[in-house]
């Protein structure tokens, strides 16, 4: 059995006024979560949000989770990987690297409910190293939503 990702390495659109209309911007389109929710996903497992403020709410409605990321739970993907803010052009490429390299080491032949949660957290601690301890605002943003 195979893991179902999904690997969105772009920008986001966030529509605070309809949510299901935010949008990840494709080189030719944009992908909003409205069409990303007539799709069959029965067998998602992980969403990887490689691209800025994918997990940035509303500051009008900090009780609600309105946000790209809790779109994509709301779609079927019960673990998605995102960002609080704007995260840089170097960085991205490095935790997504050991973010996989630590999957397919953990990972044989099936994915389990820990994973990427543990793999995401062994890549923002090379990044925290690459960048330093004082450096925070580099490693913070990279955040696990889900199971």
């Amino acid at each position: 059995m195979g893991c179902e990702i999904i690997h969105l390495a772009c920008h986001g659109i966030q529509d605070m006024r309809n949510p299901l209309s935010s949008a990840f911007a494709l080189y030719d389109d944009r992908l909003e979560l409205n069409t990303l929710m007539r799709l069959s996903l029965e067998n998602a497992e992980l969403a990887v949000l490689s691209a800025c403020q994918t997990a940035t709410g509303d500051e009008n409605r900090p009780e609600e989770a309105v946000h790209l990321a809790a779109g994509m739970l709301a779609i079927g993907y019960p673990s998605v990987i995102a960002t609080m803010w704007s995260i840089g052009d170097t960085d991205a490429p490095l935790i997504a690297d050991k973010l996989y390299a630590n999957l397919l080491e953990i990972v044989h032949s099936y994915c389990t409910a820990t994973s990427a949660t543990y793999a995401l957290h062994e890549a923002v601690k090379h990044l925290r190293e690459e960048v330093g301890e004082k450096n925070f605002a580099k490693w913070v943003p990279f955040i696990h939503f889900g199971v």
